[in-house]
């Protein structure tokens, strides 16, 4: 009887293991195929390195004051979509209500436009846009956004000592950088849509998670392939610095 009991005890053990195992299964087959989008995050967090680092870059009190930082690593000229690209990256805000917190994992972004082709060529191309309001971040979090129609953008200034305080950075709801074969510059978007890439943030996050989810309500902890982004904006940009906060 004993035996019986010791035998029936193990074969429970058993069916709860396979049961337990069958229900890991899926999210470890997410996580197995989200090497592009955990490639793309820590692309991002490259190029924002080098980017902030450099001496003709984004200056330091512009970078300081911005809500989000949305970059598009290596966006390339798609030849299926005429006159046209189509770009994958990230966006990371800060954290409360006001946008004045830490700042936030990283929600998948893409884009897709004219004047983003226009802008590369042929060539493979780094475009980095600062959001400087909650106007704009909101509207990021929550949808696609038409740049120049829904939400004025205009070409960044550039280098250390670029003057901050221009109508240009006061009135633009973002601001626009490229990077391109070691040259970088503000540059205009403007017709170019971008929104979040809700297919890439359940791949990376496996599970399905909105923008707003990620970078407003901390619904996900951040991934290790965001750390040197996250680092790299906490050293340099480390609190919201807008007159407005």
């Amino acid at each position: 009887m004993q035996k019986q009991d010791r035998n029936h005890k193990k074969a429970t053990s058993l069916c709860l293991a396979i049961a337990s195992l069958s229900l890991l299964m899926p999210v470890a087959a997410k996580a197995a195929n989200n090497s592009k989008e955990v490639e793309r995050v820590k692309e991002s967090g490259v190029v924002m390195k080098e980017l902030v680092n450099a001496d003709n870059s984004i200056p330091l009190d512009i970078l300081r004051k911005a809500e989000c930082v949305i970059i598009l690593p290596s966006v390339k000229k798609a030849a299926f979509i005429v006159g046209g690209s189509y770009g994958r990256g990230v966006m990371t805000c800060r954290s409360g209500a006001n946008f004045t917190g830490r700042w936030s994992a990283p929600s998948m972004m893409q884009s897709m436009g004219g004047s983003l082709g226009f802008q590369i060529g042929g060539q493979a191309t780094d475009f980095v846009i600062l959001v400087m309001n909650d106007k704009g971040a909101k509207a990021l979090q929550t949808g696609k956004v038409k740049l120049g129609g829904d939400a004025s953008i205009a070409a960044g200034p550039v280098g250390r000592t670029a003057e901050a305080s221009t109508n240009l950075v006061m009135n633009a709801e973002m601001l626009s950088y490229s990077r391109a074969q070691g040259v970088f510059a503000g540059v205009s978007l403007s017709g170019s849509s971008l929104g979040p890439d809700d297919e890439a943030n359940e791949a990376l996050y496996g599970k399905k998670v909105s923008a707003t989810d990620i970078v407003a309500r901390h619904a996900v902890p951040t991934p290790a392939s965001a750390r040197l982004l996250l680092a790299t904006l906490t050293a340099k940009a480390p609190r919201n610095t807008s007159e407005s906060k």
